[in-house]
């Protein structure tokens, strides 16, 4: 190499040394000379690679491609034992993707007591192996759709994505809509019909525009062979099970698609249990089979007992307790269905014997229902435990954790309310491996247990969240809040959504209907639910009324206590008679006194301004419910204060004494926890330690918050109360505020709480007693008395266990005492049953309608609300089949072919008229005058199935109320009477019956007598009626009429002569009045036309002369029917009624039996039709990208939301303009104060108004059950606006809080939801591709989240 000069003449060269290529760097010396040879380095570097010749590069391409060879990947040694399916009809080809193995060999488990004392090995239990069909292990394992599922990215695997296919649920694996659905056309051939005649081809999928161009297609000749089966009918057997050929194809079709075989005995399923699981299938195809129902009822007979000595076979135990054990549950499981109960007793005396290696060891020793909860979540099975407040049901959710960490799943525990969810996160902190997921925290959501509220998980399921796999336990804590009318159906949904192999944990307080609930989740997917609890209060409550400064013993150990509400009644008759000379006396209990004092309180309550900060002020609402005063219209307002407080200081003094401190009193207000706080201003509960102790408190847990914040008046004042032994905790309160309270509560620092319900139900703090301010309370809607579960959960509060013997419940009465009646009721009443609040969301439908397997319609037939329909589904399948299977009667007609079914169908729809016309226009003055005598009219016959034509005789008189007609009766005569002479024409004439007698043998006075005569008649009747006879060919009969019998006026007359028809009873009259009868009829018909309803009888009302004109024509139309008049008329109606009535609980028991028949079906219907008017759904129900935005709204009405992003409506808005706005979604208090906005925020305000308007009208015109101005007013509650906008500004809180009268609390809850809002809505910008919205969003959510808003919870950093 050449030589490199450096400084001072310092030269070197650079050589290559040794295979590797390594540099060296050798000096030179000065004198050596530059020649050639020396720029040679001492070492050549050997080519990398061989050198490549022709041959080389053929030996490459024969190695690599040309000769055949095993794919290193499909292969591979871990690949071992997977076979490979192959066509053998067209060609052998090796599938991309080879087949699961067939079997595999995996360990058995068993549970700790079953293990045999030989197989441990120094304590160490090394389980057995056996080979299991891979198809047993992936049962209930499928994901919802046909295609496999794919795993998402990581950061959809907590909360999931609108792209994700939801997890299949539980219980939905045997219906039959889990099937794809395909067109009508595509089953029935009309498709290829049109393709064969040379029609247009079906190639556009749906919800495509368009698909392949197929060209001009020709005309292909065809034909088509019907045949009713393929082998030839020979006999009636055969034929009747024609009709099942349909059905078994698609049976075996659906086996063939899902590749299962099943095998029965000698490995061949018979065709009789084919067809007794086809026919007795709880959601049955519409039914075809009209016989052989007896074999299907026998084979289905066959197969339960099979299945019953198969179970009895699989549940013998081990050892013979256990035995005893699994069939106590057997049996109660078949009296309750899947709520399984019982056996108890052995789970408690040998629980350490069933368990003896726990997951979690407990330092106290447990009770009954845990013990028989704890076994059965070792054994796998769901658990429904119902016990009071305080009872231990927390013990099973721990458990729970402990297992789900043991087993390396996960476990969920579900909270209503984020309080509970933030408090639990503390509790099981120290002892498991938690996580957190609320709507605006995700703390370590990778952990083993996860908290999160049931919003949170009904998302992760909707949107497919791959963390689902890994659950084994959800905890459904405080289950009875499926009765919250408005977030009740969450529940319902998550309990339906949940895979199969999810278990569930259940706590509930106790409710009458425990077992029917597990039973509805039991069946619904279709696991046993064991139910245990207790209803015994581990620390008992005695109950009683605070009267005049004492107490009264009501209630103990769950019995009324008559002679202490006598005491406390005998007290107040005294006090009242005592006080009777100072003004008027109410009777006590008296609810008109009550009604008017409750009014004047409401009345006055309203027109006093509610002020957040102020302290004692004007006292409305006090004593709502019993603590009324009688003289209370005469006292001025310092009186009233001046009593309210000394009763407080009274009932508080008279605690301390009983040391019945800490109490908490539960008002229904949040102005009067506050106002009953600040009327105990001297009162003082705390020592100076413990004074210390809430200040160092106080001062930690406020130093979080910067120093404006720590001045709030709220703050402030909270503080003065907490150091003398006094909190308050409602809503209105921030959050940190809240937190701090219930802290010193648990610690014991706080003496006296007043709270509202909420506390009851969000905290778990007891105390020694428990006071009701009053027992009426305002639910939204009216004032109520309280709900004896209302009461139970709330008094529940009372006996702290470990502390307490017993908890004391106080129930306030100032100077009214209730009704023993009513206190009983609320005390010891029963608690409300769990009752369905399942409702239809358009969310709902959108996350359903994504995913083509899932029906919503399967949804609506598993919530609770159908649980009882569908639960009899099996009775009403079987009774539909014998339906079928009876024998019908035929109609032998001797006319021909039978018209009986249309003649009935006429006289059913005349029957419908009938009553109508009979009142309003038959007994009309109008109608009346036209009754005279000649007036020829239509009157029901005497079986009144069929009518005849008349014409009237005799009007009613005195003697006789009834008119007289005569009509032509068809049928034959029975009997016929003749007279050979004019002797006893007089006895014939008195008879029943009478027969025109021959010309030649008529009398004088049958001959020539004129047919009207001009004699005057006596007004007698010489006829006994009815009479009958024939005269002119035809049968007749004279009868009395009654008013109501006239089926309508006839408009012709005809000359009739009353006195020879009654009183001669002359043969010439009746067949001069018969033939003028029959030669009315005209035009085809056999009446003449009736009476004009307009004209003649003077209608008026439209709808009641198109009813008079419908009769007319159906009396027509039965007339001409040739089943009118017929001998065997009654006989045939008859049947035909019987074979209608059968053909009507057919379809009625069909009908039932059908999604048709749901509920819900009309409102799901109308919903439908909404979506596909504003584009969130398409005409085929594939979702578009409208809908797609409408599934993420979840804290706004969805409709309204996707609707302002679609509009635009948000693009000329600024960030906090934006987010104020979009404050309407979330805030809930309807009455605040007026609100003065910006100009664009209030053309934005109007805008969004105007859309809810359009949308609930179109709801309404839909037919769904909305007002359009209370839709609009419901779901957009602007009274946040102004607030929200000066937030996002930058204005401090203490200053936003001036601006409106809304409480602290809420303000601080609305903007924590307004940022999931922002969350949601930048989503969506996502979806529809708005990167402007997008950035707007994002800023709006950075903007508000700040400062005291959102201060971290204490339960979550800790003080």
């Amino acid at each position: 190499m050449d030589r490199i000069v450096v400084g001072k003449e310092l030269s070197y060269r650079i050589g290559f040394t040794g295979h590797s290529g390594h540099l060296t760097i050798e000096p030179l010396p000065p004198v050596q000379r530059d020649t050639p040879l020396n720029q040679i380095p001492d070492f050549i570097l050997p080519p990398a690679f061989p050198k490549e010749t022709p041959e080389t590069i053929k030996e490459y391409i024969r190695e690599n491609y040309l000769l055949p060879q095993l794919d290193a990947d499909e292969f591979s040694p871990e690949k071992v034992g997977r076979q490979w399916e192959f066509d053998w009809f067209e060609r052998a080809k090796i599938l991309p993707d080879p087949s699961l193995p067939r079997s595999v060999v995996v360990p058995t488990w068993e549970v700790p007591f079953r293990r045999q004392r030989d197989r441990l090995d120094n304590g160490r239990w090394e389980p057995k192996s056996e080979e299991r069909d891979v198809s047993e292990l992936t049962v209930g394992a499928e994901d919802s759709g046909a295609l496999p599922r794919i795993v998402g990215p990581p950061k959809d695997f907590v909360r999931g994505s609108i792209n994700s296919r939801p997890f299949r649920p539980g219980g939905l694996d045997d219906s039959p809509s889990l099937g794809r659905v395909f067109p009508d056309g595509a089953t029935n051939g009309e498709w290829v019909m049109e393709v064969l005649n040379g029609g247009y081809a079906q190639t556009a999928p749906p919800s495509f525009k368009q698909g392949p161009d197929l060209g001009d297609l020709k005309t292909h000749s065809f034909s088509w062979d019907v045949y009713e089966d393929q082998s030839a009918v020979t006999n009636t057997e055969e034929v009747k099970l024609s009709g099942l050929s349909v059905q078994f194809d698609d049976l075996f079709k659906k086996a063939w698609q899902e590749d299962v075989t099943e095998f029965v005995g000698d490995g061949h399923k018979s065709e009789l249990q084919s067809e007794a699981e086809q026919l007795t299938s709880v959601q049955p195809e519409p039914l075809q089979v009209e016989a052989e129902v007896n074999k299907s009822e026998v084979a289905v007979e066959g197969l339960d007992t099979e299945r019953a000595v198969l179970d009895e076979i699989l549940s013998v135990e081990a050892e013979g307790s256990i035995s005893r054990l699994v069939g106590d549950n057997d049996s109660a499981r078949q009296n309750e269905g899947w709520a399984v109960t019982g056996g108890s007793e052995v789970i408690v005396e040998r629980f350490h014997d069933l368990i003896p290696d726990m997951a979690l060891m407990f330092p106290f020793e447990l009770d009954p229902f845990q013990k028989e909860a704890i076994y059965h979540l070792e054994k796998g099975n769901s658990v429904f435990v119902a016990a009071h407040t305080s009872a231990g049901k927390t013990v099973v959710a721990e458990y729970a954790f402990a297992l789900a960490a043991k087993h390396c799943t996960r476990a969920v525990y579900t909270a209503p309310i984020k309080t509970i969810s933030n408090q639990k996160y503390r509790d099981f902190c120290g002892k498991f491996d938690v996580g957190l997921l609320t709507g605006d925290i995700s703390l370590r959501p990778e952990a083993s247990c996860l908290i999160m509220t049931t919003e949170i998980l009904r998302s992760m399921l909707y949107r497919g969240a791959d963390m689902i796999r890994d659950i084994e336990w959800v905890i459904f804590d405080e289950v009875h809040y499926v009765n919250d009318v408005e977030r009740g159906v969450v529940w319902e949904e998550v309990i339906i959504m949940l895979p199969r192999h999810i278990n569930f944990v259940l706590l509930s307080a106790t409710v009458p209907n425990t077992i029917e609930f597990a039973d509805w989740i039991g069946r619904t997917k279709q696991k046993p639910i064991h139910v245990t609890g207790t209803t015994k209060r581990p620390v008992p409550l005695e109950h009683c009324l605070f009267y005049s400064g004492e107490f009264y013993k009501v209630c103990e150990n769950e019995e009324f206590l008559p002679h202490g509400f006598k005491a406390a009644k005998d007290v107040h008759k005294k006090k009242t008679a005592s006080s009777a000379s100072g003004g008027t006396s109410l009777r006590p209990g008296s609810s008109t006194a009550a009604d008017k004092v409750r009014g004047q309180r409401r009345d006055s309550s309203s027109q006093a301004k509610q002020h957040k900060h102020s302290g004692p002020q004007k006292f409305g609402n006090f004593g709502a419910g019993w603590g009324t005063q009688s003289n209370v219209l005469g006292q001025n307002v310092m009186g009233l204060r001046r009593s309210e407080a000394s009763l407080w200081l009274t009932l508080i003094n008279k605690l301390l004494k009983k040391s019945l401190l800490p109490v908490v009193i539960f008002c229904f207000s949040k102005n009067r926890c506050d106002k009953s706080a600040d009327k105990i201003p001297g009162t003082d509960l705390t020592s100076s330690s413990e004074k210390s102790e809430i200040r160092i408190f106080c001062d930690k847990a406020f130093s979080r918050l910067k120093g404006s914040d720590r001045n709030l008046p709220q703050i402030v004042r909270i503080q003065s109360l907490l150091h003398r032994g006094i909190g308050v905790h409602h809503a209105g309160l921030l959050p940190i505020v809240k937190e701090v309270v219930e802290m010193l509560f648990c610690r014991g620092l706080v003496k006296v709480l007043f709270s509202t319900e909420t506390f009851a139900m969000g905290v778990n703090a007891p105390a020694r007693t428990v006071v009701f301010d009053s027992v009426r309370k305002f639910d939204g809607k009216e004032f109520r008395q309280l709900l004896p579960g209302e009461y139970t959960q709330m008094a529940g509060r009372a006996g702290r266990r470990g502390l307490d013997k017993n908890g004391t419940v106080v129930v306030m009465c100032r100077d009214e005492i209730p009704y023993e009646s009513d206190l009983k009721n609320v005390i010891v009443g029963t608690a409300t049953r769990l009752a369905s609040q399942f409702r239809l969301t358009y969310i709902m439908i959108l996350h359903l309608l994504r995913v083509e397997e899932l029906k919503v319609e399967d949804m609506l037939k598993r919530s609770f609300a159908e649980f009882h329909a569908q639960k009899k589904l099996p009775e009403q399948q079987q009774l539909l089949m014998r339906k079928l299977a009876q024998p019908t009667k035929s109609v032998e007609c001797i006319k021909g072919e039978p018209a009986i079914e249309d003649y009935f169908d006429m006289y059913s729809e005349a029957e419908r008229y009938s009553q109508q016309i009979a009142e309003a226009v038959m007994q009309s003055q109008a109608c009346q005058q036209y009754l005279t005598p000649g007036r020829a009219v239509v009157v029901k016959s005497q079986s009144v199935q069929d009518h005849l034509l008349g014409v009237v005789v005799k009007t009613p008189s005195s003697n006789n109320r009834q008119y007289i007609v005569l009509v032509l009766t068809p049928e034959l005569p029975s009997i016929l009477e003749t007279s050979s002479d004019a002797s006893n024409r007089k006895d014939q004439k008195n008879s029943e019956f009478q027969i025109l007698v021959p010309k030649s043998r008529r009398g004088y006075e049958d001959e020539y007598c004129s047919s009207v005569t001009s004699r005057k008649g006596s007004g007698v009747v010489n006829i006994k009626l009815p009479h009958r006879g024939n005269a002119a060919g035809m049968n007749y009969e004279v009868r009395g009429v009654d008013n109501k019998d006239f089926l309508y006026i006839c408009v012709k007359k005809i000359k009739i002569d009353q006195v020879r028809l009654l009183e001669d009873v002359s043969a010439g009259a009746y067949s001069n009045a018969i033939q003028q009868l029959l030669g009315l009829k005209s035009e085809g018909n056999k009446y003449p036309p009736a009476l004009d309803p307009v004209k003649d009888l003077k209608l008026k009302d439209v709808d009641l002369v198109e009813a008079y004109y419908k009769w007319n024509n159906l009396l027509q139309k039965m007339a001409q029917n040739k089943c009118h008049g017929c001998i065997k008329l009654d006989e045939h109606m008859k049947l035909a009624r019987e074979l209608k009535r059968h053909r009507e609980e057919v379809n009625a028991l069909k009908f039932e039996m059908s999604d048709e028949a749901l509920q819900q079906m009309p409102d799901f219907q109308g919903r439908i039709d909404v979506l596909k008017e504003i584009g969130c759904i398409d005409a085929d129900l594939v979702v578009q990208i409208k809908g797609r935005v409408a599934c993420e709204m979840n804290s706004g009405e969805e409709l309204i939301c996707t609707e302002c992003l679609f509009e635009n409506q948000l693009d000329d808005l600024e960030p906090e303009e934006a987010v104020a706005i979009m404050s309407s979604f979330v805030f809930q208090q309807k009455e605040t104060s007026e609100s003065f906005l910006t100009p664009k925020l209030s053309q934005a305000k109007k805008r969004l108004y105007e859309t809810a308007i359009r949308l609930g009208e179109l709801q309404a015109q839909f037919k769904l059950p909305v007002d359009p101005q209370e839709y609009a007013q419901e779901n957009l509650k602007f009274g946040l606006v102004e607030v929200v906008y000066e937030w996002a500004k930058g204005t401090p809180f203490a200053e936003i809080c001036e601006l409106t009268d809304v409480p602290e609390g809420v303000i601080v809850r609305t903007i924590v939801r307004l940022d999931e809002t922002c969350r949601e809505f930048r989503n969506a910008a996502a979806i529809m591709g708005n990167s402007a919205l997008y950035k707007k969003m994002e800023t709006a959510s950075n903007m508000i989240k700040r400062d005291i808003v959102f201060a971290a919870s204490l339960y979550i950093t800790g003080v």
